[in-house]
C-alpha cells in the first residue's frame, strides 16, 4: 500500500516489513529487507552462523555504528525478526484512526517489526543528519517466539557496548522493564502397557490416566505475586481402543525468586512420579532452564539513560 502523506517514514517500513511473512526458522525474507536498508545506509553488516544451530534460514546480524564524536556511553539495541505463526495472509493497512491492523484477520507482527522498523529509523536519522554519538550496536535476531534461540546463540562478547536496551514488550509507551523471571520447563513422559481396551484393560496400565492424575494435582496458574506455572501441552496414545502405554505433556514454571522455583520444580517433578507409581506406570522427567531472571535498580545506569530518553521525548518514565 502507498504511504499516507501524514504518515512518518517508520510508519512505512513497518507495514512493509509487516507484510514478509516471518515465522520462527523461516525469517530470510525480512532479515534480507534489512540487511538492504542497512546497506543502503552506507553500514556494513553482517550475518553469523546461529541459522544452522538453531535450524532458522538466518542468523543473528549485527551491525556497528562507531563512535563520532558523542560523549555518552556505547549502546546496543536489540530486536527480533520472527513472529508467531500467521493462520492467514498478512495484509496491513492504516485506517482512519492511524492504527495499522492486519485486513486478513490474523496477526500482524508488531512483535516485534515495530521495534525493528523503530531501530532502522533512528539509524537512519543518526546517519543522514550526521547526529553525534558514542557508539550505537545493533542486534536482529531469528527464532525468538520459540525459546530465544537467536540470541542465545549470538557471540555477545562482540558487543563494544557494556549494557543496551531490548524492545519487546507491549506495555505502554514509557514503561521500563526492571525485571523478569527465572524460568524453567519441565517435559514428563509416561511409559504404561498397551492393551485392548474392550477385550483386556485389565492387562493394560494408563499412560493417559497417569498424566490426568499428575496435573490434576500440579499446583497451576498464579501461585503468588512473584510465582506462575502452567501445562501447555499434552499428548498420548494410539488409538481409541487401545490402553495408551505413552502419554506426555510440557510444563513451565516462572518465579523472581529464584529459590521458590527451585522448590516449586521438585514439588512438580514429585507429584509426577507419585502419579506415575499409582497408575502403575514409570516416567521420564527432564528439567532444562528457559532464561535467567534479572532485576536492576531505578538507579541503575542503563535505567537512568532509559528514563532520561524518555523525558526528553516529553514522556513520563
Amino acid at each position: 500500500m502507498g504511504r499516507p502523506e501524514w504518515a512518518p517514514d517508520v510508519l512505512a517500513l513497518f507495514v512493509e516489513l509487516a507484510a514478509l511473512p516471518s515465522p520462527p526458522g523461516e525469517e530470510r525474507a525480512v532479515a534480507d529487507r534489512v540487511l538492504d536498508y542497512l546497506g543502503a545506509l552506507g553500514l556494513e553488516a553482517d550475518e553469523d552462523d546461529a541459522g544452522a544451530k538453531v535450524g532458522s534460514t538466518i542468523g543473528n546480524i549485527y551491525c556497528r555504528l562507531e563512535p563520532n564524536g558523542g560523549s555518552g556511553a556505547p549502546l546496543f539495541f536489540c530486536a527480533h525478526l520472527d513472529t508467531v505463526p500467521p493462520e492467514a495472509a498478512i495484509e496491513p493497512v492504516v485506517g482512519e484512526d492511524e492504527v495499522v491492523r492486519n485486513a486478513a484477520g490474523t496477526i500482524l507482527g508488531a512483535d516485534d517489526k515495530s521495534a525493528v522498523a523503530a531501530m532502522l529509523e533512528a539509524t537512519a536519522r543518526l546517519v543522514e543528519d550526521g547526529r553525534e554519538h558514542s557508539g550505537v550496536e545493533l542486534l536482529f535476531t531469528p527464532k525468538e517466539e520459540v525459546g530465544l534461540l537467536g540470541a542465545a546463540a549470538f557471540d555477545e562478547s562482540r558487543f563494544a557496548a557494556g549494557f543496551g536496551y531490548v524492545y519487546d514488550h507491549a506495555g505502554p509507551i514509557g514503561e521500563i522493564i526492571l525485571g523478569a523471571p527465572f524460568q524453567q520447563k519441565v517435559d514428563v513422559r509416561f511409559h504404561g502397557r498397551a492393551a485392548h481396551a474392550g477385550m483386556y484393560p485389565e492387562d493394560g496400565r494408563s499412560a493417559i490416566a497417569a498424566a490426568a492424575r499428575a496435573i490434576a494435582d500440579l499446583r497451576l496458574g498464579r501461585l503468588d505475586d512473584e510465582t506462575s506455572a502452567n501445562v501447555g501441552r499434552i499428548s498420548g496414545g494410539t488409538a481409541r481402543n487401545v490402553v495408551p502405554e505413552w502419554s506426555e505433556f510440557a510444563a513451565e514454571a516462572r518465579s523472581h525468586d529464584e529459590r521458590k522455583l527451585a522448590d516449586l520444580i521438585r514439588e512438580m517433578v514429585e507429584t509426577v512420579t507419585f502419579a506415575a507409581s499409582l497408575e502403575e506406570c514409570e516416567v521420564e522427567t527432564q528439567v532444562s532452564g528457559l532464561s535467567p531472571g534479572y532485576r536492576f535498580r531505578r538507579d541503575d545506569r542503563a535505567v537512568q539513560i532509559a528514563a532520561a530518553g524518555l523525558e526528553r521525548a516529553g514522556l513520563e518514565p
